[in-house]
């Protein structure tokens, strides 16, 4: 049975670790393949008990996540044959199109082994959730192919990208079937958001709730999280005296301009005086 609010119950409660958190994300699903299945299968809108074949090809958390701010945490599955990968995405950086055609590109181009047929290369799809409107559209789920553009005709199924806009969710009920409450429990930033989602008793996201506060509880995922708080710090102090440095630098190349153009000017003025004199001299001489 799901959590009850208490009756008049106000006020929220900021989730510390929102299932967003790239970190908690993959170690959620990388613990529980099943709740991962069921909810791919409600991404790509196929039942979930049409999928014969299901793998994680990425179960590592890769060590540069600790060094590289860029870095971002996806899970690679082969889904039926198929090269899928799921990425959750925050921030709009502004090319975040981009960035999700890249990785369809660099899945699409690592399937074809040395001597293959480009006609076995395996169909691709990048599924994203974003934290963010992206299209000019009411719609929370877009998909996009390659497209003929005046006939609208499919160059080829191998290409799909799909992306889940999780401002754009409305308020789920449990009438809704899955696909929206995954979505918000993406979306949840709240305490009280995730009771509303369990509130509605469906099995399967009071399981992946239980999931989420387990793994977001967890020694293993603090951890994981002080670690990259610490990398993170000791990259910002890192480039914080590089800078320093270079300032310190820049202004003893400046300093030492100045000074070079000072004595130069006043070496300058100095033959000028002397000129000056000189040619007083020669006239008090001419009187």
């Amino acid at each position: 049975m799901g959590k009850k609010r208490a009756p008049g119950a106000k006020g929220t409660t900021k989730l510390e670790h929102r299932l967003t958190n790239d970190i908690l994300f993959k170690m959620v699903f990388q613990k529980h393949p099943d709740l991962l299945k069921r909810m791919v299968a409600e991404l790509l809108g196929i039942p979930r008990g049409s999928i014969a074949e299901f793998e994680i090809r990425n179960t590592e958390i890769p060590p540069d996540i600790f060094g590289d701010k860029f870095c971002r945490l996806d899970i690679n599955m082969t889904v039926d044959g198929q090269r899928v990968d799921l990425e959750v995405q925050v921030a709009d950086e502004h090319d975040y199109a981009e960035r999700s055609l890249y990785l369809w590109a660099r899945e699409y181009s690592s399937a074809l082994q040395s001597g293959g047929a480009y006609a076995k290369l395996p169909r691709v799809i990048v599924l994203s959730i974003v934290d963010f409107p992206m299209f000019d559209a009411e719609g929370f789920h877009s998909e996009f192919q390659p497209l003929e553009v005046k006939r609208g005709t499919p160059l080829t199924d191998r290409m799909s990208l799909h992306y889940f806009e999780l401002p754009k969710i409305p308020e789920p009920s449990a009438a809704d079937g899955e696909l929206k409450l995954w979505l918000a429990l993406f979306r949840a930033k709240t305490e009280e958001d995730i009771m509303k989602i369990e509130e509605m008793e469906v099995p399967v996201m009071e399981q992946a709730i239980g999931a989420y506060r387990a793994v977001s509880a967890s020694e293993e995922f603090r951890e994981l999280e002080r670690l990259r708080d610490l990398a993170r710090h000791n990259e910002a102090s890192a480039l914080a005296n590089a800078e320093r440095k270079a300032t310190e630098i820049a202004d003893a190349k400046w300093q030492g301009v100045v000074a070079d153009k000072d004595a130069k000017w006043q070496g300058v003025v100095a033959d000028k005086d002397a000129e000056i004199e000189r040619l007083r001299a020669q006239l008090g001489k001419g009187k």
